[in-house]
């Protein structure tokens, strides 16, 4: 998105077996589509894919064709979602990951991506329920970045035991999805806010070694001297 960085799920782009599954979910949920239809979305698909990065006009338009072919093509709703983020068109970002949805309720990168632009539409109550329907999903593979985004969110609407509490869950999960220096700033400005020093000094100190000459770590740096010792 222009001028903020959104943080993206990770490993959302399908390759291998993931790829597979995603073609096998839109040959299904096009069941009311012609085989050929769907077979022609596919394809689009794959090349709207293969652009996604180094030329996303191509892959935008590669992924529209997908889906006029193929309106349930879940995965092509979900990556036109993603190019209109980018491109901060908000409101189509939106209602494209809520196509997605329809088509797959249980679609938990869609839920967390929605979430994060209902928030920078400062739709907060409706981004903590996306994210709440993210972790719904037992077989969400990349878990802690729903809980820590929404752990930004019920911060911000002033909820921080609720946002300790989603901090700490996201710290559980192995290998991280989130940049494991903002996670620790983050939870450690949130005990912090709750009082509890020690665990804050505790985490804040880790950041300072995690980043030592970045942002975070003088961020991190500036708050420890602000905490009674």
């Amino acid at each position: 998105m222009r001028g903020r960085s959104l943080h993206r799920p990770a490993a959302s782009r399908p390759t291998g077996r993931g790829l597979a599954l995603a073609l096998a979910l839109a040959a299904l949920a096009g069941c009311g589509t012609s085989k050929e239809a769907v077979q022609k979305a596919d394809g689009h698909f794959r090349e709207g894919i293969v652009h996604l990065t180094g030329n996303p006009q191509q892959a935008f338009v590669s992924l529209q064709k997908a889906v006029q072919l193929n309106p349930e093509h879940r995965d092509a709703h979900y990556y036109l979602g993603h190019l209109y983020a980018q491109q901060g068109k908000l409101p189509q970002a939106e209602a494209e990951f809520r196509a997605a949805l329809a088509v797959d309720p249980t679609y938990s990168e869609a839920y967390t991506y929605l979430g994060q632009v209902l928030m920078y539409q400062n739709r907060w109550s409706e981004a903590i329920e996306a994210y709440r329907q993210a972790l719904a999903n037992p077989l969400y593979v990349t878990p802690d970045l729903a809980w820590f985004h929404l752990g930004v969110a019920l911060a911000h609407e002033g909820d921080f035991e609720g946002a300790m509490r989603a901090f700490e869950d996201a710290a559980l999960i192995a290998p991280p999805n989130v940049p494991p220096a903002r996670l620790q700033f983050e939870l450690g400005r949130t005990y912090y806010r709750l009082g509890y020093g020690d665990k804050a000094k505790e985490a804040l100190t880790r950041v300072t070694g995690l980043d030592k000459d970045g942002e975070y770590g003088r961020q991190a740096t500036q708050l420890l001297e602000r905490i009674k010792p």
